[in-house]
Order: structure tokens, then C-alpha cells, then sequence
């Protein structure tokens, strides 16, 4: 279907206006949410996502296709609801304690969001029992913690450790990253999962919330 084409070009281009019009376009000739939503807003941040990893597109790119999808999905939201649609899963993320960029978090939201997934942004210096209350509180099935120093990076082993003192460790997947995080130190901390980048954050947060519904 064309219209929703043009939905998902003009959203990789970053054009909100436009994707807002054609969503509403969409919406009154009758092409149900859930179609406007997965062909045309997740279509077209999925393709930013692709080319993001690849290096083809960069950080402001992706913020101003994340605020097309925005404004195009704040047109489906009620229509989603009154459908019944459940997002795939609910992921609470933010920046740990001691660490007040968000940048690379901000990023990791608006793709786990463009891939059909609901957030609850935690924000910056965000301490463990925070993460753990909000997992146990939302119904989360992820924590993510992110981190630019590496100074606040124990602070994920923290978070790891809080998980598994509020016995929510067996249902609950931790996912970490941020510019000093690597694979050795996910492993080292007990954490389940490390990812380089925001897609890749995104397609692992959408996988382990299908593994677990």
C-alpha cells in the first residue's frame, strides 16, 4: 500500500510533518493502527536502525527519524489502545548512578520504541534499587543500565546484584552498554546481556521479550 510507503520514506528522512499528515491520511481511510504502525513508523525506523549499524547514517539522523515516528505514533496510541494492542514487551532503562549522560540511553529508548517495545526512561544517575523497584513495579522484563564513565560501571554489577536479592534475577534479563562497556566485562558482572550499539540493543530487547511471553 502506497500511502503507508510514503509513511516509512518520509519518516527515514526524517520529515514529522509530513509522516504526521500521512498517519492521519492513513488513519481516515481506514487502514487499521496496527497496519500504519508495523508497515509504515516500524517499517521505516527499522531501516534507520539497519543503516545506523552499518555505519550509513549517524546519531542526528536517527533523532530526527525517532521524532517522525513520535509524532506519527502519538496519532495511534488511543486507536492502538482502543484496539487492544499490547506493545511486545516493557523494558525499564536509564544511566547509572554517579552518570549523567544520556545520549547513548536516549538512543537505546527510541529504538527499543521503533521496534514496538514500551520504555519507562529512568533517566541519569539512576542508583540499583531504583532499576530493581521499577523492573518489579512495571512488570519489566528488561533493566537496562547504561554508562559513558567508567567509573560508574560497578554500578551495573550493583544492579545485578540487587536483582538477584529481590529474587527477580530468574525473570528479569539486565542488558548493559555504553562507550567503556564490553563483552568480558557483561560476563564478569553476571549481566545478560552487552550490545555495542542502539539497534542492536533494540533487536535483543525484542528478542528476549518473545522468548519470554
Amino acid at each position: 500500500m502506497s500511502i503507508l510507503n510514503d509513511i516509512s520514506e518520509n519518516l527515514q528522512r526524517g520529515k514529522a510533518k509530513i509522516v504526521k499528515e500521512l498517519v492521519q491520511q492513513a488513519i481516515d481511510e481506514g487502514i487499521p493502527a496496527q497496519e500504519i504502525l508495523e508497515q509504515g513508523l516500524l517499517a521505516g525506523m527499522d531501516v534507520v536502525g539497519e543503516k545506523f549499524k552499518k555505519n550509513e547514517v549517524f546519531v542526528p539522523e536517527v533523532l530526527v527519524a525517532a521524532r517522525a515516528m513520535n509524532m506519527g505514533s502519538g496519532l495511534l496510541k488511543p486507536l492502538l489502545a482502543e484496539g487492544g494492542v499490547e506493545a511486545i514487551g516493557k523494558v525499564c532503562i536509564g544511566t547509572v548512578k554517579g552518570d549523567l549522560h544520556d545520549i547513548g540511553k536516549n538512543l537505546v529508548k527510541m529504538m527499543m520504541e521503533g521496534k514496538g517495545l514500551e520504555v519507562v526512561d529512568l533517566g541519569t544517575d539512576v542508583d540499583p534499587e531504583t532499576y530493581v523497584k521499577t523492573a518489579i513495579d512495571q512488570n519489566c522484563q528488561i533493566i537496562c543500565c547504561s554508562a559513558l564513565l567508567t567509573t560508574t560501571m560497578p554500578v551495573m554489577e550493583a544492579v545485578v546484584k540487587e536483582a538477584e536479592k529481590a529474587g527477580i534475577r530468574d525473570k528479569v534479563k539486565i542488558m548493559i552498554g555504553g562507550a567503556p562497556v564490553t563483552e568480558a566485562f557483561c560476563r564478569q558482572i553476571g549481566a545478560d546481556k552487552y550490545t555495542p550499539d542502539a539497534a542492536s540493543a533494540a533487536d535483543t530487547a525484542v528478542a528476549f521479550c518473545r522468548a519470554t511471553a
